[in-house]
């Protein structure tokens, strides 16, 4: 039986790196992940979506939206969300032109 690299399936069903199919791809899961991070953080902090919305200033469903879809939330409630989890951000930007 052959065996293939996650990278290998990837290439073969997303894209190649630097394909812009693959970028968005990959932008799309980092977002998944920063989502799955704030819902996470808030059930440590034994918080509700209702809860953290409070804090922050914002509805539950918008909360949900953010840990469901970052592409639907503003950037400025993202840092919110997290300032009010206590959460340190950094962001690295790098550019490959």
């Amino acid at each position: 039986m052959k065996t293939f690299t996650l990278e290998e399936i990837t290439d073969k069903h997303i894209g190649k790196k630097g394909t812009t199919k693959r970028d968005l791809f990959e932008n799309e899961l980092r977002l998944d992940v920063l989502g799955q991070t704030i819902r996470d953080i808030r059930k440590e902090r034994h918080l509700t979506q209702a809860e953290l919305g409070k804090i922050v200033g914002v509805q539950k469903a918008q909360i949900s939206k953010v840990e469901n879809s970052l592409n639907c939330a503003r950037f400025d409630t993202i840092l919110k969300v997290f300032h009010a989890l206590g959460a340190r951000v950094n962001f690295n930007v790098e550019l490959g032109y």
